[in-house]
């Protein structure tokens, strides 16, 4: 059974009798999906069809080849696996909120299963669907271990406070995965589909300067490969490796949980059940997914203004506005930025990285954001920088992680006051000369050192 606290009523509709139907949105997967069980449980409780529907759509400017490369080649596997379960796979082109009343019209659906996701854009499109549809919209938070709204009901202030919480409701919530079963009912189409992804790729307009990239392959066959792989060849190390850009110390999974590809509770539990390896090493990797994952999350949920200043604790910004008018050493514009023509090679060696490999290190994403604060006119300036450049080049982009990691980097978000200099204000800061005790800065400059050829 799906733990009801999972799931939450979008609108006050009653449940039809017709087929229940899950758009997959967030949580790309038919493994360990709690979204997709509930639609399951709910289809066999009332003797009806199972059907899944992704629907495939581009934002102008925001879209790219690289993040649909990845996304589309762990689609195929799900479709793939959801039809060997007797669950009938839809490929809509166009946005759920235009294409999905038609369709569930048409399909007599009784029960609408979404995706749960703290941004406010598909919090808005949810809404908009709860509002349009005469069926019965639940929504089910799929992507954390322990749903957002359970986890804390407010604002968590930092790690700190939050940490207690997530670690009790977590005992809670975890627990042996459930498998999808081979669907029993079979529902019969009444709208045409071709699940021709090629084809609805090809009518998409995406940027294709920003290349898909081969260090990765997509899906969750291949996630849990790559998390197998992480356990025994780097788990081990992770508390005293994962802090070096230059060692090959981390797991590469944030695509994957990104993508909803694999669950956070699969990796955990994994994580968890693997012999063999400190405590100390666990905790590190348990810290980053659970606690600071979380809270990403949990920060978003609950700040309206989650990409502004505004969404900042009070300090920070009282802070903030004492040094906005403080001088600049460097100035440089988002082309610039973007381009990596700043006077600092790490830097630049970094946004490099970013740029064609589609990921940074941990550490490095936080030199990089502080960066920009230091060389903009503004916070707010710098957050919407550093935001357009992660959500453009990286596979993990558009994120609760990425937010909060620029907030925190650029206003101080889940941190505390530090020693007060110019530009920062209190805003904790970071330099090249403290990046030096931490790596062998050259080595990585060395691997990067490519901007000349990349750029023009």
């Amino acid at each position: 059974m799906v733990d009801k606290r999972r799931t939450r009523k979008l609108n006050d509709a009653d449940a039809g009798q017709g087929p229940v139907l899950y758009w997959m949105n967030r949580s790309q997967r038919a493994h360990d999906n709690w979204a997709l069980l509930y639609a399951q449980e709910v289809a066999k409780e009332r003797g009806v069809g199972l059907m899944v529907v992704f629907s495939m759509f581009a934002v102008p400017g925001r879209s790219n080849v690289r993040m649909y490369d990845f996304m589309v080649g762990g689609l195929k596997e799900v479709q793939e696996t959801l039809e060997k379960k007797n669950v009938t796979f839809v490929l809509l082109e166009g946005r759920a909120e235009e294409t999905l009343p038609d369709f569930i019209e048409k399909e007599s659906v009784g029960e609408l299963v979404v995706d749960f996701s703290p941004l406010r854009g598909p919090r808005k499109t949810r809404s908009t669907l709860a509002r349009q549809l005469s069926c019965r919209v639940t929504e089910v938070d799929a992507h954390n271990t322990v749903p957002c709204w359970e986890a804390s009901d407010k604002k968590e202030f930092a790690a700190y406070t939050f940490r207690p919480k997530i670690h009790k409701k977590y005992k809670e919530f975890s627990g042996e995965l459930p498998a999808l079963q081979k669907h029993p009912h079979t529902h019969r189409l009444q709208t045409k589909v071709s699940n021709d992804w090629e084809k609805a790729v090809s009518k998409l307009e995406l940027d294709d300067s920003v290349k898909p990239v081969d260090w990765i392959t997509p899906g969750y066959k291949a996630a849990m490969k790559q998390l197998e792989d992480f356990m025994s060849n780097k788990l081990s190390s992770y508390d005293t490796d994962r802090n070096d850009p230059n060692k090959d110390a981390l797991s590469c999974m944030s695509p994957y949980l990104h993508f909803g590809q694999i669950s956070a509770g699969r990796v955990l539990s994994e994580i968890d059940s693997k012999r063999g390896i400190q405590m100390d090493a666990k905790n590190a990797y348990i810290e980053e997914l659970l606690v600071r994952g979380e809270l990403s999350e949990n920060f978003c949920f609950y700040t309206e203004d989650y990409d502004k200043v505004s969404g900042a604790h009070e300090w920070a910004q009282k802070t903030i506005e004492e040094h906005k008018n403080d001088k600049r050493e460097y100035l440089y514009t988002k082309k610039e930025f973007e381009e990596a023509k700043t006077h600092d090679e790490l830097w630049n060696a970094m946004q490099v990285q970013m740029v064609t490999e589609g990921k940074m290190h941990g550490w490095c994403r936080m030199y990089w954001a502080k960066k920009i604060l230091e060389w903009t006119k503004s916070n707010q300036e710098a957050i919407d920088i550093a935001l357009y450049l992660n959500d453009k080049y990286e596979l993990d982009g558009f994120d609760a992680n990425g937010v909060v990691g620029v907030m925190w980097s650029i206003c101080g978000v889940h941190d505390r006051a530090w020693n007060e200099r110019d530009v920062f204000g209190k805003i904790r800061y970071m330099n090249f000369a403290g990046a030096k005790r931490k790596f062998d800065v050259q080595a990585y400059i060395d691997r990067y050192d490519n901007q000349e050829t990349l750029f023009n």
